[in-house]
């Protein structure tokens, strides 16, 4: 059946969705498991010892062979060094969505009609075209770049946000983006004002916050533990602490459990005591939008709705602040985390059937004597001031700079791309 792909690759995670096409229409997009059955991916590759590029957590600590975070560094002059190889951080963006493309195509039999892949919205043309270029050199010649904002509100809109104006609240793993959408005369998004960012502060901020508490309960144990055994628990105790905040979205206590040389150990936590913890860093996040809105000449009231997407949006903290601050509804989907790759292929369906152009207004007949709009210009066109026409101009020049070449990775190296075995 034919369909069309939507895929978001996170500072964290990757999510795919598609939609299939039926007569002269499209189904709600639905999940791709990507990972042993789960929603989500860790946006992580990591360099096998045969020269392949593994997708997912490694099975072994070597942080000199694992690439994390490449999305952010997209533009970064410095490329990532993977056991002594190069790696610009767009190729590795780009070889992760290969395998998303590659391991879709595998499930359905037959490539999709459209790719989108969601991008930052504070991502400019250099970043865009950079990310592009290495999709090109992997063979991905029909990927649609939207930012990030666009197919958020695309999927708010399919589940019936109607708003005009919207402000996009991106709450990822290692970072947090604030910008507003409008929709235009055609029924698409499109992003408005300057969007803004903090790269320190996102979900994973608030697992340290919460592993930082449980290390200060547990201090006296963790001393006497020997280094090999502190170890070993130092390195569950993120994970178990990202289970715990996922808990305390629904429920009003939970335990943070882990393995001690002296046995088990648990340290309870209230949502009021993890809330506490974090509130400083979300109400920073709240003030970062209100100054968005404030910058592109609106006040907080002129919008129709606060979009939500990030699974962190979930914390109840994050829209109890925001309703505070924002006097407009504040919506966030079932599964927040999997918001932009919704959108991404209700972008992907427009890409493919197009909504139909609303018929432009009959215009009324000018009266005798007045210039036709279709009858050209009635003056010549006068000269734009140098200070206009210095936009267009070439930049002055720059003094030289001496840049090493990198040597890139030999594409053998990055072309193969596996899975560690782990079908969904």
């Amino acid at each position: 059946m034919p369909y069309v792909l939507g895929i978001d690759i996170g500072s964290t995670t990757t999510a795919a969705t598609v939609a299939r096409r039926r007569g002269a229409s499209w189904t709600r997009p639905e999940v791709v498991p990507l990972d042993a059955g789960a929603a989500t991916l860790p946006s992580v590759l990591h360099l096998g010892a045969d020269g392949t590029l593994v997708v997912g957590e490694p099975g072994t600590d070597d942080g000199n062979r694992t690439a994390r975070g490449f999305v952010h560094r997209v533009g970064d002059d410095v490329p990532l060094l993977l056991a002594g190889e190069a790696c610009p951080p767009q190729l590795l963006t780009a070889v992760l969505a290969t395998w998303v493309v590659e391991r879709v195509l595998h499930r359905e039999g037959e490539p999709a009609e459209a790719v989108v892949l969601s991008h930052p919205a504070g991502w400019g043309r250099h970043r865009r075209e950079l990310l592009r270029g290495a999709l090109w050199e992997l063979g991905q010649t029909n990927v649609t770049l939207l930012p990030r904002t666009v197919t958020v509100a695309e999927s708010h809109a399919a589940r019936g946000f109607a708003g005009t104006t919207a402000a996009v609240y991106a709450l990822g793993g290692d970072s947090f983006e604030a910008a507003l959408v409008r929709r235009t005369g055609h029924g698409r998004y499109e992003t408005a004002g300057l969007p803004q960012g903090l790269d320190w502060i996102g979900g994973a901020d608030f697992d340290e916050a919460l592993a930082g508490h449980v290390r200060s309960v547990l201090a006296k144990e963790l001393a006497a533990a020997g280094r090999r055994e502190t170890y070993a628990t130092l390195r569950a105790l993120l994970p178990e602490c990202e289970r715990a905040k996922r808990e305390l979205t629904v429920g009003a206590q939970t335990d943070v459990l882990l393995t001690l040389p002296g046995g088990p150990a648990r340290v309870p936590v209230t949502r009021a005591e993890f809330e506490e913890m974090i509130r400083p860093a979300v109400q920073a996040t709240v003030d970062l939008l209100v100054r968005t809105v404030l910058s592109a000449g609106l006040r907080p009231a002129d919008l129709d709705a606060v979009l939500l997407t990030g699974g962190s949006t979930r914390i109840p903290l994050v829209a109890e602040l925001l309703a505070a601050a924002v006097p407009v509804p504040v919506e966030v989907e079932p599964d927040p985390q999997l918001t932009a790759a919704t959108g991404a292929a209700l972008a992907a369906c427009q890409v493919v059937s197009p909504r139909p152009r609303p018929p432009e207004p009959p215009r009324a007949p000018a009266p005798d004597g007045a210039p036709r709009r279709d009858a050209g210009p009635v003056v010549p066109a006068q000269r734009r001031p140098d200070h206009d026409r210095a936009v267009d101009s070439a930049p002055p020049p720059r003094p030289p700079v001496r840049i090493t070449p990198l040597e890139l990775p030999r594409p053998s190296r990055l072309a193969l791309v596996r899975s560690r075995g782990r079908e969904g």
